[in-house]
C-alpha cells in the first residue's frame, strides 16, 4: 500500500472539486477517487486524461502525482536525512536523490517512519530482518555502517563531524555544495515544505563542522554556509515566516562577514531589500538597495542591474513619477546589457525575462498597470520559470489585470496561479492573490471571481 497522495489532493482543491464532484464529473465511483488519493491503487489509463483536465493540470504532471506515495515513486526517492551516531548521539546526515538510489538505501526508504526497537551493530547488517534495517535507519546506525550501504562519500562527511581537523578536506565542502543545489533545484518544483528540512539539516553539519575546523577550512564552509542560509532564509519567506526568514539572513551575513566574502554580504542586503517589498516597507528597501549599489564590495553587474530595478521600485511605492522610475529601470537595463557572460553564480539568476517581470511589477507600482499586463502578456512563459515561481509572477499579472478593470480576466488567470501555489504550498503566492481577491471585491458577484474566492479558502 501506498502513502495518501498530498499532491493529488491539493489539485483536486485548487481545482475546486470535492471527492463526490470529481467522481460525478470523470464519472466513477467516488469510493475510486478516495483510493487514489490515499495510494492504494490508480486511475486506469484510460481515465487519466480526462481526470488531468478536471484538474488543470497537464497529463504529465498527473503522472507526476500519482508516483507520489507509491512503491514505484520510491525507487527514484527523494533527498532524505540519514541519522547516523557520531560520538554517542544522533546527526541528521542529508543524503541526495543520485546517493540514495545508487546505495541500498533506495530499498529501505519507505520504512523510515516506522517504530521498531535501536539499532544494532553494523556487522549483523547483512542477516538483520527488513524490520530491524527500518530501526536502524530511524535510530541512527555507526558512521562505520556507511561502506556497507554503498555511500562512502556520506562516511567521509560524517567523520568530518567526529574530527573536523583531521577529516575536513574539499570532498566535504564539494558535497555539502552539491547537497544545497539540488535543493535549490528541487524548491522551485517541489516548495519548502520538502526542501526545508533538508536545507537546515546541511546547515546544522556546517555549523558543528565549522566550530572545529581549521582556519581556512573554516573560511571554505563558513562561504557555503552562507550560502546555504541565505537559501533557508528565502524558503521561510516563501512560507511567510518572515522572523525566521531574517533570522536565516542574519545568520547568512553573519557567516559571509566570517568568510570575508564581500559579494556576498551585498548579495544578502539584496535579498533582505525583496523581504522589505514583500512587507510593503518601501523606505526599508531603498534605504537596503541604496547599500547594496554604494556599499564596499565589487558585485557582479548582473546583481548591480537587480539592484536599479528594486531602487526603482521603491521609489515607485513611495510616488515618483513614471518618467523618474524609468530612469533608473533604464539603468538596470544598461547594466545588464553590459554585463556580458555569467561573472558569479550569485547574478546567474537574474536574466533579462527575470528583468522583465520585475519592470512589470514597477509599471504596477507607478500606477500604469495596463502598461504591466501588456509586458507580461509578452513575457511570461511557463517554459521559462520553476512552477512555483511562474505561479508567483502570474498572481502579480492577475493583480495587474484586476486594476486595470479586467475582472473577468483577472480571476482567471488568479486561478492557474493559485493552482500553482497549491502544488508547491507558495503562502507567499496565496498571499498575493488575496490581495487581488481584494481589488476585485467590486466583482464579487462574478462567477469567476466567486471561485477564485472559494479556492483560495478551500
Amino acid at each position: 500500500m501506498g502513502e495518501r497522495r498530498e499532491g493529488l489532493v491539493r489539485a483536486r482543491k485548487a481545482a475546486n472539486l470535492t471527492q463526490e464532484k470529481l467522481a460525478a464529473l470523470l464519472p466513477a465511483d467516488e469510493k475510486s477517487i478516495r483510493a487514489w488519493e490515499s495510494g492504494r491503487s490508480e486511475p486506469r489509463p484510460h481515465r487519466r486524461d480526462r481526470l488531468a483536465r478536471l484538474l488543470r493540470i497537464s497529463p504529465a504532471r498527473l503522472e507526476e502525482l500519482l508516483r507520489e506515495g507509491t512503491p514505484a515513486d520510491l525507487r527514484g526517492p527523494p533527498s532524505v536525512l540519514l541519522p547516523v551516531i557520531v560520538d554517542g548521539r544522533p546527526v541528521a546526515l542529508p543524503l541526495d536523490r543520485a546517493t540514495v538510489g545508487a546505495s541500498v538505501l533506495g530499498r529501505l526508504v519507505p520504512a523510515l517512519g516506522d517504530a521498531a526497537p535501536p539499532a544494532v551493530p553494523t556487522t549483523e547488517w547483512d542477516v538483520m530482518s527488513p524490520l530491524s534495517r527500518r530501526s536502524l535507519l530511524k535510530n541512527g546506525l555507526p558512521v562505520a555502517a556507511l561502506p556497507a550501504l554503498g555511500i562512502g562519500g556520506a562516511e567521509h562527511v560524517a567523520r568530518a563531524l567526529e574530527n573536523p581537523r583531521r577529516y575536513m578536506d574539499k570532498t566535504v565542502t564539494h558535497y555539502f555544495r552539491r547537497q544545497l543545489d539540488q535543493y535549490k533545484y528541487e524548491d522551485g518544483e517541489r516548495g519548502p515544505a520538502k526542501t526545508l528540512p533538508m536545507t537546515l539539516g546541511v546547515l546544522d553539519i556546517i555549523d558543528r563542522i565549522a566550530r572545529d575546523a581549521t582556519a581556512e577550512d573554516q573560511r571554505d564552509l563558513l562561504q557555503i554556509g552562507s550560502e546555504g542560509a541565505e537559501f533557508a532564509g528565502w524558503l521561510y519567506r516563501d512560507r511567510r515566516q518572515m522572523q525566521d526568514s531574517l533570522y536565516w539572513h542574519d545568520r547568512a551575513m553573519e557567516w559571509a562577514q566570517a568568510a570575508g566574502d564581500n559579494t556576498m554580504q551585498g548579495y544578502i542586503l539584496l535579498k533582505k531589500a525583496q523581504v522589505a517589498y514583500d512587507e510593503r516597507d518601501p523606505r526599508r528597501m531603498l534605504i537596503l538597495t541604496r547599500a547594496v549599489r554604494k556599499g564596499p564590495w565589487s558585485l557582479p553587474q548582473r546583481l548591480q542591474a537587480e539592484a536599479a530595478q528594486q531602487e526603482a521600485r521603491a521609489e515607485a511605492m513611495l510616488g515618483a513619477s513614471a518618467d523618474q522610475v524609468n530612469r533608473k529601470l533604464d539603468v538596470a537595463w544598461k547594466l545588464l546589457g553590459d554585463a556580458g557572460p555569467i561573472e558569479s553564480p550569485l547574478g546567474a539568476h537574474f536574466n533579462a525575462t527575470l528583468l522583465n517581470m520585475q519592470t512589470a511589477i514597477c509599471y504596477t507600482e507607478a500606477g500604469e498597470p495596463r502598461r504591466s499586463v501588456e509586458l507580461y502578456e509578452k513575457t511570461l512563459k511557463e517554459t521559462q520559470f520553476s512552477r512555483r515561481d511562474y505561479g508567483f509572477f502570474l498572481s502579480l499579472m492577475a493583480n495587474s489585470l484586476a486594476l486595470s478593470g479586467e475582472p473577468d480576466q483577472a480571476a482567471k488567470t488568479g486561478l492557474a496561479s493559485a493552482h500553482r501555489a497549491a502544488e508547491t504550498n507558495s503562502r507567499r503566492t496565496r498571499e498575493e492573490l488575496r490581495r487581488v481577491v481584494g481589488v476585485l471585491k467590486p466583482w464579487h458577484n462574478r462567477p469567476d471571481v466567486r471561485e477564485l474566492r472559494e479556492a483560495l479558502n478551500s
